[in-house]
């Protein structure tokens, strides 16, 4: 397993994220480092990085690099941005950070910054075929990409970052309205320019990255449930919430501003212009919400890593599909007997498609099935004991990247009562779902229960399950020998499955013919 440090100079922030990679060409974030630098503070205007900026700056990668190395972190890839690839000083910065740090720093283009965006947020969520349309807020520039799940389309870099915005446009606070509609100029031409050269011109969806629109999220995701947002959540915003904040930032005093919920004071002066920003995008392409991503560049970064050393092929061509591809990928990482957990999932699928006129559960409630099944055993990898409940803590507690907070909940809930205890308010993971989601549960981990049982000795003697209804729920079970393990298993288990479908459950053999070899 190799170890990873990437760290993003950023014309707001500087950033470090540290990796391991995993034999499966995956990888596990296992620390994260901030430092709100404000590295671009005056830098478009006078051409220049600050002295004292830079000064602090350097102290901070200081810092970055020698926790890294102490940590065993040998190899550390370091990328800057807008602010260092537009300053004229920007070459002696560079140089002064090789120098006092040893660290070798690649400036990057606004194009090639565009493509690790994309590649970070194409690992992270599930894309389609139809064409989406990605945005990363920066200090000092925007990237707009189009992509599908084959990969990046278009790709550019437009000079629109907040602290840019907010130097040129806003000069004090609240601003007149003079500056409000020179800011809206400024950013919708560009914008409008950027949206007409890509041959797309109808997109699926528009995702959003970079911190500026993750706090955008975070205010409004306050405002309507009074909870901060979830951690790994693709967090939808509507077009609607994010007007609403914009004509109250462009009204509010610094002191207002700073009393709304959830609004990071670093950004005070930034989040307006990146409202406005999203704003103007998402009326260009017509569409009415974004859906926020926490993965960008640097995820983009380790992602351009593993696939140079050839090492992500395999796994991308093994498991095409990403979100079940990080499911397995979690499910490999502890330990989980892979042969049994497929089995799992296959029966699972199978009583899941035979009942469904009964239960009317959907695609999406069908693929949570097939992630709980296949990780319903990685609680093993704690303890054999009570591994249902080590099963939830692992799956609540790891980024499964492309499932929302709330997908991973159902998944990490159904996986917890495959066996033992049946779902009940008196659990704490259970009462703080909706009553619609505990449906879902109840009968997800119902059909869970009996498949787990029909696989009780590992070793896949059941074949098949028919499902017949009547009075009584007949499932005629094919085996390929002698599985009368298997049958006590799935009986003992069957209680969760008549209180959801309120019919007695009867199991039939079928044994099937072997040939003689």
């Amino acid at each position: 397993m190799s170890k990873l440090a990437v760290i993003d100079i950023g014309t707001n922030s500087i950033h470090m994220v540290l990796a391991e990679i995993l034999p499966d060409a995956s990888f596990k974030i296992l620390d994260r480092f901030k430092d709100m630098t404000r590295l671009g503070n005056g830098a478009f205007a006078s051409k220049r990085l600050a002295d004292e900026v830079m000064a602090r700056a350097l102290e901070v990668l200081k810092t970055l690099v020698t926790l890294a190395r102490n940590k065993g972190f040998d190899r550390v890839i370091a990328v800057a941005t807008s602010a260092v690839r537009e300053a004229e000083n920007g070459g002696d910065f560079v140089s002064m950070i090789m120098e006092e740090t040893g660290l070798r720093v690649r400036v990057i283009s606004g194009t090639e910054e565009a493509r690790l965006i994309f590649l970070g947020v194409k690992n992270s969520i599930a894309l389609t075929d139809e064409p989406t349309l990605v945005v990363d807020i920066g200090g000092g520039s925007v990237e707009l990409i189009v992509g599908h799940r084959e990969g990046m389309i278009h790709g550019t870099s437009l000079k629109l970052g907040a602290i840019r915005l907010a130097e040129q446009y806003l000069p004090k606070t609240p601003p007149s309205e003079h500056m409000m509609q020179a800011l809206k100029q400024a950013v919708l031409s560009p914008l409008r320019e950027a949206v007409a050269s890509f041959k797309t011109r109808k997109f699926r969806s528009l995702v959003a990255t970079s911190g500026m629109a993750a706090n955008i999220a975070e205010v409004i995701h306050l405002r309507h449930t009074g909870r901060p947002l979830p951690q790994h959540n693709l967090a939808t915003v509507s077009l609607k919430d994010i007007r609403v904040l914009e004509a109250e930032l462009a009204q509010a005093s610094v002191k207002a501003r700073l009393s709304i919920p959830g609004l990071d004071p670093k950004r005070v002066d930034t989040l307006l212009p990146a409202t406005v920003l999203l704003r103007c995008l998402l009326e260009l392409s017509g569409l009415n919400e974004l859906t926020l991503c926490d993965k960008a560049i640097r995820e983009g970064v380790i992602y351009d890593f593993i696939v140079r050393h050839r090492e992500g092929l395999k796994a991308e061509n093994e498991i095409p599909d990403i979100r079940r591809r990080n499911v397995i990928g979690l499910a490999r990482r502890c330990h989980a007997p892979e042969s049994h957990s497929l089995h799992v999932a296959e029966l699972a699928l199978s009583l899941f498609d035979q009942t469904q006129r009964v239960h009317r559960l959907g695609p999406q409630e069908r693929t949570w099935l097939e992630y709980a099944s296949i990780l319903h055993d990685v609680g093993y990898h704690i303890n054999p004991r009570q591994h249902h409940k080590h099963a939830y803590y692992l799956i609540t507690h790891s980024d499964v990247a492309g499932l929302a907070a709330e997908e991973i909940d159902v998944v990490a809930t159904v996986a917890r009562y495959h066996r033992r205890a049946l779902p009940a308010l008196k659990h704490e993971e259970f009462d703080r779902l909706t009553p619609r989601i505990q449906r879902v549960v109840k009968i997800l981990a119902s059909l869970l229960r009996i498949a787990d049982g029909l696989d009780r000795t590992h070793f896949s003697l059941v074949r098949a399950v028919h499902v017949k209804f009547g009075k009584q729920i007949m499932i005629e079970v094919h085996l390929a020998g002698d599985a009368e393990m298997e049958l006590w298993a799935a009986k003992s288990r069957a209680d969760l499955f008549e209180q959801v479908f309120h019919r007695r459950i009867q199991f039939s053999k079928v044994l099937l013919e072997t040939r003689k070899s």
